[in-house]
């Protein structure tokens, strides 16, 4: 059979998983996927705890626990996600080991109420890195004009950092500029340049949602034709601009010093138009130095049947540009599109933390009347046999 999936690892692009959860870490789901998916790297979002939590009774010995010692809601939030992301950083230590630090990583957000507070937002990112205190981490910071200047102060404080919410060109440039400068700050710090990573994640197909919605609108058959096009093409520019940044001197210095780039991360990444291909954002957008976090129905798809040409972004950057100018051309305010974009992907990531927090705290709530499943202790006893065999 063709391994497909690593024929995608050999092209140059980390495949990772966008998806946690204490059944997956608990079944051996998420081990299994870095065995035998080429899998090397996970991300997580409070959407995806919220879902966690919601759908899962492996949680409810530790909420008893956290319910019994009276802990508020935020903080056993924070426990109970730093708690699986601490057991799936042992799961993918063997990737960050073989990769000499650059694979095997696995991100966790800051509160995305704070995504337009710089200093609040740094305070977080230090408080996760030492409450997971693992050296594969990531924390994420969203690419909001307040995130930029905490990029760079964290990773200035030598904690590595994924970059999320990037919809714009523009923007992308400024999240490079905060990694840079970041860099140089943790080398005048005295940190070790090669134990601090990043990506930058740059969303894919939100884009062609957005636009594909607008072009239907504006409704000509100029327009029409555009659709499903302009996420790609968004995406290889920034692969461009990607390029250029980092054949620097500027970057060579740092290279020099023992830094990794700052790669770029093809986030969502599954097709929201069932007339599009089901591994379009990934065959599209192979390159080397990239990565490509999938749910795990994308994984399975590309291991079936997804096509690796080799690399499809170099040399597509003129034609990339063509459809970007062509959809100014027929209407559509591109600048928009990405600030309505960033806006709505705060929006959305709050609502799945207040959703998170309500959650927890019915759960906290029936965990203290003891209105939790039966089995609760034989799986808290099994949760932490599983992860004591991670950590060894």
């Amino acid at each position: 059979m063709t391994d497909r999936l690593g024929e995608l690892s050999a092209a140059g692009v980390a495949v990772w998983l966008d998806d946690l959860s204490r059944v997956r870490l608990s079944s051996g789901g998420l081990d299994q996927l870095r065995r035998e998916k080429h899998m090397v790297g996970v991300t997580t979002n409070p959407t995806i705890f919220a879902k966690a939590l919601s759908d899962a009774d492996e949680y409810n010995w530790q909420l008893r626990d956290l319910a019994l010692r009276g802990v508020a809601v935020e903080e056993a939030v924070r426990m109970l996600t730093t708690y699986d992301v601490r057991w799936a950083s042992d799961v993918m230590r063997p990737a960050y080991d073989s990769s000499d630090g650059v694979d095997g990583r696995v991100s966790i957000e800051v509160d995305p109420r704070l995504a337009y507070e710089t200093e609040k937002t740094v305070a977080e990112a230090k408080s996760l890195w030492w409450l997971v205190d693992r050296p594969n981490l990531y924390i994420k910071i969203p690419a909001t004009e307040a995130g930029l200047p905490a990029i760079t102060a964290t990773l200035a404080e030598g904690i590595s950092v994924n970059v999320t919410l990037i919809f714009g060109l523009d923007r992308y440039s400024q999240v490079m500029e905060a990694f840079l400068l970041g860099l140089e700050q943790a080398k005048a710090n005295g940190h070790d340049l090669s134990k601090i990573g990043s990506v930058a994640s740059f969303f894919v197909s939100r884009v062609d949602s957005e636009i594909d919605k607008r072009l239907e609108k504006i409704g000509s058959a100029e327009a029409k034709a555009l659709k499903g096009k302009a996420a790609i093409a968004n995406a290889q520019l920034a692969y461009e601009r990607y390029s250029e940044v980092f054949s620097t001197d500027r970057w060579r210095a740092l290279a020099d010093a023992g830094a990794h780039p700052q790669r770029p991360l093809w986030a969502s990444t599954s097709t929201k138009n069932p007339d599009y291909r089901d591994t379009i954002y990934v065959e599209e957008l192979i390159a080397p130095g990239t990565v490509n976090t999938m749910p795990e129905s994308v994984i399975h798809a590309y291991a079936d049947h997804g096509e690796t040409r080799g690399d499809t972004i170099t040399g597509s950057y003129e034609a990339a540009r063509k459809v970007l100018t062509d959809l100014i051309a027929v209407g559509v305010d591109f600048d928009d599109v990405i600030n309505t974009l960033e806006r709505e992907g705060v929006e959305k990531f709050e609502a799945s933390w207040e959703e998170l927090l309500e959650g927890v705290r019915k759960s906290l709530t029936a965990a203290a009347t003891g209105a939790n499943h039966p089995n609760q202790a034989a799986q808290g006893n099994a949760a932490a046999a599983q992860q004591a065999g991670g950590n060894a």
